[in-house]
């Protein structure tokens, strides 16, 4: 049985503030490398209005494509109730909306308030959305580098009026804030108030702490994560939001720990090498793809 589940994001946070664009044939090529590695789940894109980020301009294509692929659940992200319609017109299996806990990145991200946004998702959440799970990811939610720090208060405030309408909640380090303590602490007073409600820890590796903090996430009872293949990510509206967890890295750091995450390593460094194929020129990061697969690993059982 999967112990850990893993969402692979690097189709949608990896690629929107890229540098460069990836074809959506390699795109597609990609997303099935990635599926067929074991990957349950794929963020493959958002429904966002192309001229803010064109690399999200062939969505729909990637999703309808995706959703041929065996036991793949696709995911993307909406920011409103037009890019709803849209995800519900294309098939998606599940939609995340991005709710910024700052008040300064949502005006930014958005053009909305966080309190403003909460009633948008509310208001898609109340439209007809069968078989489609709906969910709420708490952004910036341990601190921002527009507004700087974010009262934690205001992270559970936000958790909990979502998890009202919401399948699932996430919480996000967006722009790579959060310590092994903080995400602890916020976690356990978020999950104390939403309960099982809350899923997701969708970490950013943007200033080394990213495993660190995914192993604090898993010991506060966490077994959902977000990560992007070769550390891409960040918001084009939050300054300094560089680097997802990188994907290899923490697949090999469960796995080795005896932790399964049905995901094979080997498959999924193939996976990577379409991805730098297809974006020459992008900086990727990663351990495993320096150091390689250690003699003698062994998957979890």
């Amino acid at each position: 049985m999967r112990q850990i589940h893993i969402r692979e994001v690097g189709p949608r946070d990896g690629l929107q503030n890229a540098r460069q664009r990836m074809p959506s044939d390699a795109k597609k090529a990609w997303v099935r490398a990635i599926a067929e590695a074991g990957v349950p789940e794929i963020e493959v894109g958002s429904f966002v209005p192309p001229k803010l980020i064109p690399a999200m301009a062939d969505t729909a294509d990637i999703v309808s494509y995706a959703l041929a692929l065996k036991d793949l659940q696709v995911v993307v992200l909406a920011p409103n109730l037009k890019g709803f319609e849209r995800a519900l017109a294309a098939g998606a299996h599940k939609v995340t909306f991005p709710v910024s806990a700052s008040r300064q990145h949502s005006e930014s991200n958005v053009r909305m308030t966080p309190d403003q946004m909460v009633e948008e998702v509310r208001k898609c959440a109340q439209r007809p959305h069968p078989g489609v799970l709906v969910e709420g990811a708490v952004s910036t939610a341990f601190g921002c580098t527009l507004q700087g720090n974010v009262p934690e208060d205001d992270v559970v405030r936000i958790a909990a009026a979502l998890a009202e309408f919401c399948d699932h909640v996430s919480l996000a380090d967006t722009v790579g804030y959060a310590n092994p303590a903080q995400i602890k602490r916020v976690f356990k007073k978020v999950g104390k108030v939403i309960g099982s409600k809350l899923r997701t820890a969708h970490l950013h590796n943007t200033r080394g702490l990213g495993l660190a903090n995914a192993l604090a996430a898993y010991e506060e009872g966490v077994r959902h994560f977000d990560s992007s293949m070769g550390g891409l990510g960040g918001c084009p509206f939050a300054p300094g939001a560089s680097g997802n967890v990188i994907t290899e890295d923490l697949v090999f750091m469960f796995e080795s720990m005896g932790i399964s995450t049905g995901i094979d390593l080997e498959r999924l460094m193939e996976a990577r090498k379409l991805m730098v194929a297809a974006i020459p020129d992008e900086p990727v990061y990663g351990h495993m793809a320096l150091a390689g697969v250690p003699k003698g690993f062994r998957a979890a059982a």
